[in-house]
């Protein structure tokens, strides 16, 4: 793997401090998925799971799947950690 791969960029820092923000705010107020999310929630929940599947399918970017677990979290976590994933270079 080439060292522009995993450049971080400056956005890719952004994606990154707001999926440890998202994470540490989920654990703080005590709002993991099974406790917090209901009527849209899920429904955002099951959107970017799916959209986090067909994708890596389709560009075999196998580590988005990552997302999947940190849906637990919630969104604020695992959509900047799919972010994050998706805008390295895939080589």
């Amino acid at each position: 793997m080439s060292s522009r791969s995993s450049e971080l960029t400056p956005v890719r820092l952004v994606w990154a401090g707001l999926t440890l923000f998202g994470a540490a705010l989920a654990l703080w107020r005590g709002e993991v998925l099974w406790r917090g999310a209901e009527g849209s929630d899920l429904v955002a929940h099951a959107t970017l799971a799916f959209w986090c599947v067909i994708e890596t399918m389709q560009r075999r970017n196998w580590i988005a799947l990552l997302t999947l677990p940190a849906l637990a979290l919630g969104l604020g976590c695992a959509l900047p950690l799919y972010l994050f994933i998706r805008s390295r270079r895939i080589a």
